[in-house]
Formats: structure tokens, C-alpha cells, sequence
């Protein structure tokens, strides 16, 4: 029973990565990425914004006729802080693209290459046994492809597993999701 649950536990993580998307996963580690790195040209960027915004204020304050030479200085320290910005934002969004397509690599290979290697892996062990004749003539489906005779072979578990996993998600789509949206709590 415990490489049935195993397998049950992996066809879950698995699952939940394939419905809430690659993207979705990818994003969400790149902020966790950004917020354990603690990333030095993230915080740059922020402490550029507040500047340039309070810059844009004072700007927009400042008479351009009546005090040209202060409006003329700080619109070319806003537009030289603006230029900064859109490097540093270009630098940032490639690195970011950059780790979301490694991570996207490494969750394809964890969702697909994994279910792979597990099947080669356990293909000739039971995941557990049924008790004889309860299948019939179906029996020998579920120890296809090499486990033992009268046992449910890994593939065979795993498939069924991640069948349950998306109808169990679909029917809750379905029914319950779909009542809280039909049956809004009124106040």
C-alpha cells in the first residue's frame, strides 16, 4: 500500500501543477524567488519609482514660464531617472524570463519525465492485489504491462489516479463553484 499511496501523493502534486498552469507556478516562484534573494535591482527599482513619482509631482507644481531654469533642471533629472527605469525594467523582465523558462523546464520534467521514470522504474512490482476473480476476464488489464499476475501494475494505478484527481477538480468546478457564483450571499 505505500507505493499505491505514493503514487497517489505524486499523481496529486502533478495534477495540481497541471491545472493551475505552468505560468501560474512559474510566476509564483519567481516572487517567492525575488522574496527569499532579497534581489537588489528589484529594491532599486521601487526606491526609482517613489523618486520619480515625487519628482513628477514637483514637477507638475513648478511653473515652466515663471521658473524655467528649476523646471528645465528637474525635467532632465525625470527624464534621465525614466531612462534609468526602462533599463533597469528591461534588465529585470529578462532575468524574470529567463528563470520562468528554466523552472518551466524543470516542471515539465517533474510532471512528465518523473511519471516516466517511476513507471520504468516499478513496472514489474505490485502496486497492490485485488482479490481473484473479482475482475474476470478484465483481470488482466490491470497488471498489463509486467506486474504479477492478479495485481494492478503502476501505469495502470497512476493512470487511474490522475483520472479521479481531474474529475474530482471537474465536479467541483461544476457543482459547487458553480453554486457560489449562481448563489450570491446577500448582506
Amino acid at each position: 500500500m505505500y507505493l499505491a499511496t505514493l503514487i497517489f501523493l505524486y499523481a496529486l502534486i502533478t495534477e495540481t501543477i497541471l491545472i493551475l498552469g505552468y505560468s501560474y507556478v512559474t510566476r509564483r516562484a519567481y516572487q517567492w524567488y525575488i522574496n527569499f534573494t532579497k534581489d537588489k535591482r528589484v529594491a532599486k527599482q521601487q526606491k526609482l519609482k517613489r523618486d520619480l513619482l515625487v519628482l513628477k509631482n514637483e514637477l507638475s507644481q513648478t511653473s515652466s514660464q515663471d521658473e524655467f531654469a528649476k523646471w528645465a533642471k528637474m525635467r532632465r533629472k525625470l527624464d534621465k531617472g525614466m531612462a534609468d527605469l526602462e533599463k533597469l525594467t528591461s534588465d529585470i523582465n529578462f532575468n524574470k524570463a529567463s528563470f520562468e523558462l528554466r523552472a518551466k523546464s524543470v516542471l515539465w520534467f517533474l510532471v512528465h519525465g518523473t511519471r516516466t521514470i517511476i513507471v520504468m522504474w516499478f513496472a514489474r512490482q505490485a502496486t497492490f492485489y485485488l482479490p481473484k476473480g473479482w475482475f474476470g476476464p478484465a483481470e488482466w488489464f490491470l497488471w498489463m504491462p509486467l506486474a504479477p499476475k492478479g495485481a494492478v501494475s503502476v501505469a495502470i494505478w497512476m493512470s487511474a489516479c490522475r483520472q479521479v484527481i481531474k474529475q474530482s477538480v471537474s465536479m467541483f468546478n461544476d457543482f459547487i463553484l458553480h453554486k457560489i457564483k449562481a448563489d450570491p450571499v446577500e448582506n
